[in-house]
C-alpha cells in the first residue's frame, strides 16, 4: 500500500472552484480531504487530527500567516502554502515562519498532489524495510533514512519541516563543502526565488535549535560569512 493511501488533508481555502479541483485531485491519488473556508473553520478542523495542510495565504477573516503561527504553536504537520503567483512577500514570509512548501496560483493539480505525497513520505511512519533493503546512511550520528525521508541524530528522529529536511540532506551529502544561500535555496525548493534566499538563514536556525534540543553542545552546520554554510559532523 502507498504511504499517502487514505492520508486525511485539511484544505483551508475561500475559493470554492479552487478547492473542488484539489479535494477532486486528492480523492484520486487515494487521500481523503475536508475543507475549511477561513481560518477559524480550518483551525477548528484540525483538532480532529489530519496528516497535512493545504492553506490559503488570503483568507477572509485572518490570513493565511496567522493561521500557520497558530498551527506551528501546538503541531508539526506538514504545510504547503498556496500564494498568488507574483506575491514574492508572501513566499518568503511562508518560508520563514516554517511552512513546508509554497505553490503559486494557478497551479497544476497534479504537482499539488506529488508535493502532498513528498511531505506526508517524510512524516508519515512507514512499514518496516525488508532485510534487504538499502540501510540508511550514518554521518557521525546523523542518519538519514531514503526509505523514509527520515533524519535521525543520536538515535532519535529530527521532527524537521520538508525544508529543513532537504537542506540538511544536502549539506550532510557533501560534509565540508561550503553551500551558498542560492544553492541550498534550489535545493530546498523546486521554484525558488533569487530573493528568497534570506530565509534559508531562518531555516538553518530552526534546524541548529532542534539538534540542540538533542545536543545541546553540538555545532554542526556552521556558517562561513558572506559564502554560506557547510556540515561539519
Amino acid at each position: 500500500m502507498n504511504d499517502h493511501a487514505d492520508a486525511h488533508i485539511v484544505l483551508i481555502e475561500d475559493e470554492t472552484d479552487i478547492a473542488q479541483m484539489v479535494a477532486f485531485a486528492l480523492s484520486r491519488a487515494g487521500m481523503r480531504s475536508s475543507h475549511a473556508a477561513n481560518g477559524q473553520a480550518g483551525l477548528a478542523l484540525l483538532q480532529h487530527g489530519a496528516d497535512a495542510v493545504i492553506l490559503d495565504v488570503g483568507l477572509p477573516d485572518m490570513d493565511g500567516f496567522e493561521v500557520l503561527k497558530a498551527i506551528r504553536k501546538h503541531r508539526d504537520l506538514p504545510v504547503l502554502m498556496l500564494t498568488a503567483q507574483n506575491e514574492e512577500i508572501d513566499r518568503i514570509l511562508g518560508l520563514e515562519l516554517g511552512a513546508d512548501d509554497y505553490i503559486g496560483k494557478p497551479f497544476s493539480p497534479r504537482e499539488l498532489v506529488a508535493r502532498v505525497k513528498t511531505v506526508l513520505k517524510r512524516t508519515r511512519r512507514l512499514p518496516e524495510s525488508p532485510p534487504d533493503s538499502t540501510p540508511a546512511a550514518d554521518n557521525n550520528g546523523f542518519i538519514f533514512d531514503a526509505e523514509r525521508l527520515q533524519i535521525c541524530y543520536c538515535g532519535q528522529p529530527l521532527p524537521l519541516t520538508l525544508a529543513e529536511s532537504r537542506l540538511l540532506q544536502h549539506l550532510m551529502a557533501q560534509p565540508h563543502r561550503v553551500f551558498s544561500r542560492r544553492q541550498l535555496m534550489a535545493a530546498a525548493f523546486s521554484d525558488h526565488h533569487p530573493s528568497d534566499e534570506r530565509s534559508i538563514d531562518t531555516h538553518i536556525k530552526s534546524l541548529r535549535l532542534k539538534i540542540k534540543q538533542i545536543a545541546p553542545n553540538a555545532e554542526p552546520i556552521v556558517t562561513h560569512r558572506a559564502l554560506g554554510y557547510s556540515f561539519e559532523p
